[in-house]
């Protein structure tokens, strides 16, 4: 692994990040703001905290722990998608 943008996990976060941020910009207008920007956010801090700990792997616990920040993000934009399908399914 020469890169982190070796790693599989970067460009599935990567390829969803921009799936999730042009859905985001669909929303109604009065949701945009509030519900599109959570979604856009965490979209980004996957993606972010993947890189940012690969450039930790020196230290191998620092990388384990930057990839479970993601993780946890992951959840959180799955909860926030949830919510984002009130709003195109009606």
């Amino acid at each position: 692994m020469k890169s982190y943008k070796d790693l599989e996990v970067y460009s599935l976060s990567l390829e969803l990040f921009y799936k999730c941020h042009s859905m985001s910009l669909k929303l109604p207008k009065h949701e945009l703001y509030e519900l599109g920007s959570q979604l856009r956010r965490s979209a980004d801090s996957v993606t972010t905290n993947i890189v940012e700990g690969y450039g930790r792997k020196r230290y191998k616990a620092n990388f384990i722990k930057f990839l479970t920040y993601s993780w946890q993000v992951v959840w959180k934009r799955y909860f926030t998608l949830r919510k984002f399908q009130n709003f195109i399914l009606k």
